[in-house]
């Protein structure tokens, strides 16, 4: 049996030094959480580009099932009030 079955295997989340959300990079398998850590900075960030590493176990992921979008977000296309389209914005305000 290989390593990679006996380690569980992580997903990787990095936020830019520019940015404000973390992009999922890639996965990895290692023993634990430090672990995982590590090898996620040392595969991930070599040229310095990261501001903070997020390490999640993949089995803790839960993910919406593609057969039901429909149910997931068809129900906001109704409520026309979520998106502030038809209200007038002066030109003083900018881009919004």
């Amino acid at each position: 049996m290989s390593n990679e079955k006996l380690m569980p295997l992580w997903e990787v989340f990095i936020r830019p030094r520019s940015g404000l959300n973390h992009k999922h990079v890639g996965s990895l398998h290692a023993a634990d959480g430090e672990l995982a850590m590590q090898a996620a900075r040392d595969v991930y960030t070599r040229r310095e580009e990261g501001n903070s590493i997020w390490v999640v176990r993949a089995e803790e992921i839960l993910a919406s099932d593609p057969d039901r979008a429909a149910e997931n977000f068809e129900p906001a296309a109704d409520k026309v009030y979520r998106h502030p389209s038809f209200y007038d914005i002066p030109d003083e305000a900018g881009h919004m």
